[in-house]
């Protein structure tokens, strides 16, 4: 069964050229052309991959994202963007894209980046479901984390999380006394290697720590290995 994707996009020609090369490519594509008509056909659709295009009217391309993430729909999300500004970049990212594109861009290489995302999800699918804990639930010292609900709870307060940041926090409990790289967190957490931009994995860091740690300036919980990367472990009383 092909793969069906979604675009949206606002710009008919680029729709046109997108449709064009993902049908040749052997997917099913259905598209959109503002953010309100995109979400819809999201939900009703549930695409295998949605193509997005970050300024859309009526509803744009970001709040989308946050839209469907809420919703707890989990399918890969390519942003297009014809600003490459890195505040946009890290946004959409933080927002619960999987990967970006900035216009123009190449055909091929976006089919490319479409397959090299579907192809990293489904491998990595068994090993996701792997992760669940029998008992329901992983602890380090006052953080909990309940998978299956896709919640984390710190002293017992419920963390306000966005999704990237639930599946960092969630990978580095799991991997507890181990130093990660951050093309490590990049693979495993992104579930696409994007050209070593590993800046993302900082900023989610940094958020990370201010919702776990006292001090961020001096971590209890999530370590920097300097010239390496990071390690979660248990603080020391």
């Amino acid at each position: 069964m092909s793969k069906k994707i979604l675009v949206v996009d606002d710009e008919q020609s680029i729709v046109t050229l997108i449709k064009y090369n993902l049908e040749q490519a052997g997917f099913e594509v259905i598209t959109a052309f503002d953010g309100e008509e995109g979400l819809q056909k999201a939900v009703e659709e549930q695409p295998d991959l949605i193509v997005l295009d970050w300024m859309l009217p009526i509803m744009e391309g970001m709040e989308v994202c946050k839209a469907l993430r809420q919703q707890r729909m989990d399918m890969p999300i390519l942003m297009l963007t014809a600003k490459d500004e890195e505040f946009d970049k890290v946004l959409g990212l933080e927002l619960g894209a999987d990967d970006y594109m900035t216009k123009p861009f190449s055909p091929r290489e976006l089919t490319a980046r479409i397959k090299a995302i579907l192809r990293r999800a489904q491998q990595l699918a068994p090993q996701e479901e792997r992760r669940l804990p029998q008992e329901g639930s992983l602890r380090v010292s006052e953080i909990e984390i309940y998978p299956e609900k896709y919640e984390a709870y710190f002293q017992g307060n419920l963390l306000e999380l966005t999704p990237k940041e639930f599946e960092l926090l969630m990978y580095l409990v799991e991997n507890k006394g181990r130093v990660l790289t951050r093309d490590q967190l990049l693979s495993a957490v992104w579930k696409y290697d994007f050209a070593g931009d590993t800046r993302i994995v900082d900023v989610h860091i940094s958020h990370l720590r201010e919702k776990i740690e006292q001090n961020t300036r001096k971590p209890a919980y999530i370590k920097t290995i300097r010239g390496l990367g990071y390690k979660l472990e248990e603080p020391k009383i």
